[in-house]
């Protein structure tokens, strides 16, 4: 895939927590979401159509994913971005499961499930971070 960001899959996460930990802190649909690798219905998410200005981040760590500037309206069901905002926050691995081959988009400091990422969105990269809302919580500019 073109310009991705480089995996780090050889890197240790940087926070680690049992199970229990994680559901004592995350949502059950955050739950499934980024520790079973599960996926919302498309076009539920509370981020699908949401157009403020800010920061996308993990929400199991709080790591920075993705900006408002990079997000766009893919028709997907998701939201969508073009590009990440910290390549050391993302982890790309190879996806089998459910007979496709596809991209996971995971966070490097907690492992978490965010989504995947295709090779058909818009210029300037050409690529389309489909992400779940249920892994993203927003943090608004204050600066505007």
């Amino acid at each position: 895939m073109k310009d991705k960001p480089d995996s780090t899959n050889k890197k240790a996460h940087k926070v680690f927590k049992t199970d229990a930990d994680w559901q004592s802190c995350l949502t059950p649909e955050q739950f499934y979401v980024t520790r079973q690798k599960g996926t919302e219905r498309p076009f539920s998410g509370k981020y699908y159509d949401y157009w403020e200005e800010g920061a996308y981040v993990c929400v199991a760590c709080g790591a920075e994913l993705f900006t408002s500037n990079t997000k766009y309206h893919s028709g997907s069901g998701w939201p969508s971005f073009w590009e990440v905002a910290n390549r050391e926050n993302i982890e790309l691995k190879k996806d089998t499961r459910l007979g496709m081959i596809r991209t996971e988009v995971l966070c490097s400091k907690c492992g978490a499930h965010l989504g995947h990422v295709f090779e058909d969105g818009p210029p300037p990269t050409g690529l389309r971070y489909c992400i779940n809302s249920a892994a993203l919580n927003f943090v608004p500019d204050k600066t505007k």
